[in-house]
């Protein structure tokens, strides 16, 4: 009975001893990094939003798809990455890089001021494209839906493509199926605008012979 008494004796304070010695250790290791401990008198709060909150967090992002605004900004990303003041080595400017030739045709002479003016280069976006579906209203017609060299011809491809190269190339592209393929100053070919490009909706915008934005 003694030596059973013992044992249990023994043993408990065998663990007391184990126990103190782990608490000394965590103190010396943790007890004093900045930044880790809580003085005596400090208190942790912890708060979460409730039911109300979380329901007022509006995820609304919007989602451009095959619109026209999907058009126009994957386009401008392509070109400019959406910069409205880039002006290139070629010396193709803003967001949609047009060339002075492109912009005079729509009646923008100053590029400085265009340059400094992001709704003046939407406007001028959309008469280009204005004219150039005007120049391509046939080809539009006659090639919409068809495929050539593996792409599937689409009116806002072809409406991306004559923004690249000009409407005069992409009825060369068109009328030589596919074999007169124009490609831009930095190797961009005219097939990847038409393939990239397509499927867009841009049914509002009116063919404009002479569209003038000043």
């Amino acid at each position: 009975m003694i030596k059973k008494w013992s044992y249990f004796l023994g043993l408990a304070l065998f663990i007391t001893i184990v126990s103190s010695g782990f608490k000394k250790t965590e103190a010396k290791q943790f007890g004093k990094i900045e930044g880790f401990h809580l003085a005596e008198d400090e208190i942790t709060n912890y708060t979460v939003p409730t039911i109300d909150e979380t329901a007022k967090v509006d995820f609304n992002f919007p989602f451009t798809g095959k619109s026209y605004v999907g058009f126009k900004q994957a386009v401008a990303f392509k070109e400019s990455q959406g910069l409205y003041k880039l002006v290139n080595r070629f010396g193709y400017m803003g967001k949609y890089q047009f060339g002075k030739s492109a912009l005079r045709a729509i009646g923008i002479k100053d590029t400085k001021a265009f340059l400094n003016n992001p709704a003046l280069q939407e406007k001028a976006f959309k008469a280009l494209l204005a004219k150039n579906k005007w120049e391509l209203r046939k080809e539009i017609h006659r090639f919409d839906g068809r495929v050539i060299k593996g792409v599937k011809i689409t009116e806002s491809g072809l409406l991306a493509a004559a923004h690249l190269a000009g409407a005069g190339s992409v009825k060369s592209f068109l009328h030589s199926n596919g074999n007169k393929a124009f490609k831009d100053g930095f190797g961009t070919s005219l097939k990847t605008y038409i393939k990239k490009f397509g499927g867009y909706d841009t049914s509002n915008i009116v063919a404009q012979q002479q569209p003038k934005v000043m």
